[in-house]
C-alpha cells in the first residue's frame, strides 16, 4: 500500500497542480469581484448620478455593463474547462515519461496535443493581459472619486466635480457630473457603497493579474513537458533499434553456432 502511495504521488503534475490552482483563484476572483463591481457601478449610476437606461435598442453603459456581465459568465466556464484539460494534459505527460517502458506510449498525437496546447496558453496569456489593463480603467476612475471625496473632506469650501463626460461613459451633450456642494456627492462619499465597489475592483485586478501569472506558470510547464516528451522520444527510438540490433546480433550468433555445430557433426 504504501508503494502504490508513492507511486501514485509521483505521478502527480505538482507544477501543473500549482499553475491549476492560481488559474481558478485568479479566474474566481476576477468573475466573482468583477461581478459584483459592475452591480454596485449600475447602482451608483443610477442613485447619485440620477441616470437612467435608455429605451429601446440603444446601446449605453447599462447595456454594455449587461455585455460584460455575460463575458464573466463565458470566462468562468471556459476557464473551468480549460484548467480541466491542462491539468489532464500534466497528467498524460507525467505518466508518460514515468512509463515510458510500459503500456501507455509516446505518440505523434500526444505531442501535437502538448504543441497546440502551448499555442493556445500564449493566446490566452495575452488575452488575459489585455484583460488585466481593461480592469485597470476602472479602478482609475473610482480611485479619482476617492480622491476627491477624500479631498473635500480636508479642504473646506474646495469645489470639486467629477463629469462622466471625461471617461467617455456618457455622450458629449449630456451632462451628468456631480460636485462637491451637491448633497447627493456627500451622500455617495458617505455610503459604503463607494468604498466597496473600489476595492472589488481592486481584487478584479488582482484576480487577472494572478490568471496571467498562471498563464507564465502553464507555458512554463508546457514547454518543459514537450522538452521532457521530445528528449522521451528519441530515448525510445534510440531504445528500439538497440534492441533490434541486438536480436539481430543474437540471431547472427545462434545461426553461426547452429552452423559450426553441424559441421562438426
Amino acid at each position: 500500500c504504501f508503494e502504490c502511495c508513492i507511486k501514485c504521488l509521483g505521478g502527480i503534475p505538482y507544477a501543473s497542480l500549482i499553475a491549476t490552482i492560481l488559474l481558478y483563484a485568479g479566474v474566481a476572483l476576477f468573475c466573482g469581484c468583477g461581478h459584483e463591481a459592475l452591480s454596485g457601478t449600475v447602482n451608483i449610476l443610477q442613485t447619485y448620478f440620477e441616470m437612467t437606461r435608455a429605451a429601446g435598442d440603444v446601446i449605453d453603459v447599462f447595456t454594455m455593463i449587461d455585455i460584460f456581465k455575460y463575458v464573466i459568465y463565458g470566462v468562468a466556464a471556459a476557464f473551468f474547462v480549460y484548467g480541466i484539460l491542462l491539468m489532464v494534459e500534466g497528467f498524460f505527460t507525467t505518466g508518460a515519461i514515468k512509463d515510458l517502458y510500459g503500456d501507455f506510449k509516446i505518440t505523434t498525437c500526444g505531442r501535437c496535443v502538448s504543441a497546440w496546447f502551448i499555442m493556445l496558453t500564449y493566446i490566452f496569456m495575452l488575452a488575459w493581459l489585455g484583460v488585466t489593463a481593461f480592469t485597470s480603467l476602472p479602478v482609475y476612475m473610482y480611485f479619482n472619486l476617492w480622491t476627491i471625496c477624500r479631498n473635500a473632506t480636508i479642504v473646506d469650501g474646495a469645489n470639486l466635480c467629477l463629469d462622466l463626460r471625461q471617461y467617455g461613459i456618457v455622450t458629449i451633450g449630456e451632462e451628468k457630473k456631480v460636485c462637491t456642494s451637491s448633497e447627493s456627492f456627500i451622500k455617495m462619499c458617505d455610503s459604503n457603497e463607494l468604498n466597496m465597489t473600489f476595492h472589488l475592483f481592486i481584487v478584479a485586478l488582482a484576480g487577472a493579474g494572478a490568471a496571467v501569472i498562471a498563464m507564465v506558470h502553464y507555458l512554463m510547464v508546457l514547454s518543459a513537458n514537450w522538452a521532457y516528451v521530445k528528449d522521451a522520444c528519441r530515448m525510445q527510438k534510440y531504445e528500439d533499434i538497440k534492441s533490434k540490433e541486438e536480436q539481430e546480433l543474437h540471431d547472427i550468433h545462434s545461426t553461426r553456432s547452429k552452423e559450426r555445430l553441424n559441421a562438426y557433426t
